[in-house]
């Protein structure tokens, strides 16, 4: 019998019996997996279905002035929901919603009766008092959870500085953004007992606290800050200017005071909506926006000047009205000069030719030294958002006629609060400080977790030299162009700037200034310092000294006064009159008036008088100066019948587009670019140089990238 044909029931028990050991063993590995590896998550998943989650959101941390008044909070209001298997009676409930959540009687009924419905959201943002009436009620399948919202006690207070935050309370911009990490808590949770159908069943309800965000006191001081807000907008109305900001500062510390910018908006009343709006007027300007200073920057080539002991204390300066360099003629503000004086005169005189001469003197290579140890080119490391660097020219392109215009302001761009810092260390003995807006975050239990102390980066000039800047500063403001800051009475120091914008494109935009003054007191020992820049004023007077320099004397008068700090002893107080109104007189006239009261009128021409410096009203100190402001330089406006007045017409070939609107400018004629938008250099021009052209004329300028010609 052959074997293969008898049957073996062996092969097959043997497989029967591995099946059932593989299956057995799969059951063991399924329950040794779910009850210890995947334990703790489908306990969650669990949990999840069991448990109705409502949510805490944390408190985000207030914001305070160094009083401890508060800038922002957050409010609480509260969202009501309704299970509706948990609803034992839907008509109470639906009218009590009805009442005092703002809810649609019949649409809320319907939801809360129709069936499969899990969980409705009936309203948002409810005050509490109304969240109070619909708890007293004590309703099942009523639930409240609380929401936390920005709330800016005083509107349009510090906009561009605090900033605002979303709807989810992160933070956006400013302060708000900058520390937003400490501002931002820890949100919390209620868990509540539910079956499947979410109804309630009692039992245990676990409550997770939420954790509040750091309050953040701030250096800023809430009366010197109001004191700011209430001058730019009246600075904004009375030069009707495109933007007037303003920051103050301990100029020892670092510390701001105050800073603000109008126009702005409310923080309550955020403008999302309108995105072009919210970028514009959210822009913090003092931080971010790059200018040129103009005369302002000259407090740092007198520093400079000083340090490098550039010239001898007897050393006297003339000023024939224009200074050649590099075969270019580079004109002061003063078409006739200023004649011969010292250094201090020549600072009091804001001459540009004095600047010119101190820049020139010192160098390139050193003079570009001091600028980035002034921090000209690297950001102060203030603590807000949108901070920027200044610009210059790459030194090794810098030829003497570009260093002479760095010298007095131009050809150099930096922003306000880097202005500022620099200033700042010129007078407070020669420090780089670091500016700063926070003084300390604390968290929900008070404890300290981030504190901004005084931080002194190095030093730049020598205390000496500081205190000569100081006092020649002062004299700014007692006998020079910045007397429309003088306050009787105490030490002020300062500089007024005037300066010209260019447009997107790097070109002059013509008729478009920004004016500027940065004053301190008390001169001798600097407690505060104030800027202020006034963007496109439109008034008759384009000055630094007549649109700028009033406002600082009110802002610096209201801090002095505000603060208590001393002021001068009678026996070092300087004798005062009170100016008359010299409108409508011959300039000649008006000079002589001034002298019979110990003052010097200071003019272009002898034309009629159209505006004077300071103002008829103001004090001013016996032995000081006053602008006379008379039309066109040149002409005597006073003689109606006069011929025309003709200037000479000069080369404009192979000049850049802002030379050849500048030496145009400086003529009295007008620029016409062509193209538009001018690129390269001037390769030709509508009027033949030497041509005799009337003043006032208009000249097409045609650019291109060929430079020759002649």
């Amino acid at each position: 019998m052959n074997d293969n044909l008898i049957y073996n029931p062996k092969p097959r028990l043997l497989t029967v019996f591995t099946l059932i050991v593989f299956f057995f063993t799969a059951i063991l590995f399924k329950f040794l997996y779910v009850q210890v590896i995947s334990s703790k998550k489908l306990q969650a998943r669990a949990a999840e279905q069991w448990y109705r989650d409502l949510p805490l959101v944390a408190r985000r941390g207030g914001i305070y002035d160094r009083n401890g008044i508060t800038l922002a909070d957050t409010a609480t209001r509260y969202t009501i929901y309704v299970r509706p298997n948990a609803v034992e009676n839907p008509k109470e409930v639906a009218a009590v919603l009805s009442e005092y959540a703002g809810a649609d009687y019949k649409k809320i009924y319907d939801k809360i009766t129709k069936k499969g419905v899990g969980e409705i959201t009936v309203a948002k943002k409810v005050e509490k008092e109304n969240v109070l009436k619909i708890v007293e009620k004590n309703l099942k399948g009523i639930y409240v959870s609380e929401d936390g919202f920005r709330y800016y006690p005083y509107g349009d207070f510090m906009t561009q500085v605090l900033g605002f935050t979303n709807i989810d309370l992160q933070g956006q911009s400013g302060l708000e953004s900058y520390y937003d990490k400490y501002l931002t808590g820890v949100n919390g949770s209620v868990l509540s007992e539910a079956d499947l159908i979410g109804r309630g069943i009692g039992g245990t309800r676990y409550y997770l606290p939420a954790t509040s965000g750091c309050d953040l006191t701030l250096t800023v001081d809430f009366y010197i800050q109001s004191i700011v807000e209430n001058t730019i907008k009246k600075a904004a109305l009375a030069t009707k200017a495109k933007r007037v900001s303003c920051l103050v500062m301990n100029p020892t510390t670092g510390e701001i005071l105050a800073m603000a910018e109008t126009p702005s908006y409310d923080l309550n009343n955020v403008p999302r909506d309108d995105l072009s709006s919210l970028f514009r007027y959210s822009k913090n300007t003092m931080v971010s926006a790059v200018y040129e200073p103009g005369s302002t920057f000259k407090i740092l080539t007198s520093a400079i000047a000083i340090q490098e002991n550039a010239f001898p204390e007897t050393h006297r300066f003339y000023c024939a009205g224009s200074r050649v360099v590099d075969g270019k003629k580079i004109k002061c503000w003063r078409s006739k000069g200023h004649g011969s004086q010292s250094f201090a005169e020549g600072v009091r005189n804001s001459c540009n030719c004095v600047f010119m001469d101190c820049a020139l003197q010192v160098g390139t290579a050193k003079f570009y030294e001091y600028l980035k140890n002034f921090g000209i080119t690297s950001k102060t490391g203030i603590d807000v958002t949108g901070e920027t660097s200044g610009l210059t020219l790459a030194e090794n392109t810098v030829k003497n006629v570009d260093l002479a215009r760095i010298g007095f302001g131009q050809a150099v761009a930096l922003t306000p609060i880097e202005l500022a810092v620099a200033a700042s260390a010129a007078i407070n003995g020669g420090e780089i400080v670091t500016p700063y807006l926070l003084k300390s975050a604390k968290d929900a239990s008070g404890r300290v977790v981030k504190e901004n102390e005084p931080v002194v980066k190095r030093r730049v000039i020598s205390r000496e030299t500081s205190e000569k800047l100081a006092n020649i500063l002062y004299s700014v403001v007692t006998e020079g162009s910045g007397k429309g800051a003088y306050i009787n009475g105490y030490n002020i120091g300062g500089k007024t700037g005037t300066a010209q914008k260019y447009d997107e494109y790097g070109r002059v935009s013509s008729g478009n200034y920004i004016c500027s003054f940065i004053g301190f007191a008390p001169a001798d020992e600097p407690r505060y310092l104030c800027l202020i820049l006034v963007d496109e004023p439109r008034v008759s007077s384009i000055f630094g000294s007549t649109v700028a320099a009033p406002f600082v004397r009110r802002v610096l008068e209201n801090v002095l006064t505000l603060k208590e700090v001393p002021g001068l002893t009678p026996e070092t107080s300087y004798q005062t009159v009170q100016l008359p109104d010299l409108a409508g007189m011959s300039a000649a006239d008006a000079s002589a008036l001034l002298a019979q009261y110990g003052l010097e009128g200071i003019f272009e021409c002898d034309a009629v008088v159209t505006m004077q410096v300071p103002a008829a009203g103001q004090s001013v100190v016996i032995g000081s100066s006053v602008l006379l402001y008379t039309g066109l330089e040149g002409v005597n406006t006073a003689e109606p019948t006069a011929e025309p007045y003709y200037v000479t017409m000069p080369s404009l070939i192979g000049k850049t587009a802002l030379q050849a609107h500048d030496e145009l400018k400086q003529l009295g004629l007008t620029m016409i670019a062509d193209p538009a938008d001018p690129f390269g250099y001037v390769i030709g021009q509508s009027i033949y140089a030497g041509t005799q052209v009337e003043f006032g004329s208009s000249v097409t300028v045609y650019f291109g990238y060929s430079t020759t010609g002649g």
